[in-house]
């Protein structure tokens, strides 16, 4: 029931971090994929797809103008997977937060996300069939500190989560969320390399340790897959224990 076998899935934001390791994950689970950047640099990603032996393509689009989605959707092919990975983060205390960063911020990771869940999911509805997976965030539950762009826009997806799942479960389309802790990718360079709040955040961290991308694999090869057939709306925490301290 895990099996990804003739299912097609496009993964955002998949030349690194997260995103790789997803894409990477679920062509190891039988999917073949389609990659998104922002620009044409994902060599190295669709080496490792084609190393499990599935098909590669990509998708070139930036995701910072939205608007631009529902006519590049138009040159995608059947997905039967999307997971919403790609995002954006501009820390600053929020007195002094632009306003242009903090709608930066939504642009990439809410209105894209909506924009292409909406353009993915139509074709899901049509087939009554398709997994849609979002990349929330501890900060979907918690406010977080000098990031108030990203906080609202990862509580914005929880919700659109939850919406989503409402209006489309009854077509047979799951719409859930895998909301990862504190990961080691480029996105949380400056807080590792900061020995104070990275002491903070470890020592807090029940498993003892930062969690890396290969971790959220599991996850969302499940969520992927049948055997989430009656999950709708659940936001999947993959933190360590972060939550539960």
């Amino acid at each position: 029931m895990f099996s990804l076998e003739g299912r097609t899935a496009l993964v955002t934001g998949a030349r690194t971090g997260i995103g790789r390791a997803v894409a990477v994950g679920l062509a190891a689970a039988g999917a073949d994929l389609v990659l998104h950047g922002r620009d044409d640099d994902l060599d190295e990603v669709e080496a490792e797809v084609r190393g499990t032996g599935r098909r590669a393509t990509r998708w070139i689009l930036d995701l910072s103008d939205p608007g631009r989605i529902p006519e590049a959707a138009e040159r995608l092919g059947p997905v039967d997977v999307l997971v919403n990975n790609a995002g954006i983060i501009r820390r600053a205390p929020a007195a002094g937060h632009s306003y242009a960063d903090f709608r930066d911020v939504l642009d990439v990771n809410l209105d894209a996300v909506f924009l292409l869940s909406r353009a993915v999911g139509a074709g899901m509805l049509t087939r009554r069939s398709g997994k849609i997976i979002m990349i929330a965030s501890m900060l979907s539950f918690q406010g977080g500190i000098n990031v108030p762009g990203y906080t609202a826009s990862k509580h914005a997806v929880a919700g659109l989560t939850r919406v989503l799942a409402c209006e489309w479960a009854a077509s047979g389309v799951q719409v859930n969320a895998i909301a990862p802790g504190y990961i080691a990718t480029e996105n949380t360079r400056r807080l590792r390399e900061d020995p104070v709040r990275e002491a903070e955040i470890a020592g807090r961290i029940p498993a003892g340790r930062w969690g890396t991308p290969e971790d959220l694999v599991g996850a969302a090869v499940f969520l992927a897959s049948s055997a989430s057939d009656y999950v709708n709306g659940h936001l999947l925490a993959v933190d360590g224990g972060w939550l539960a301290r």
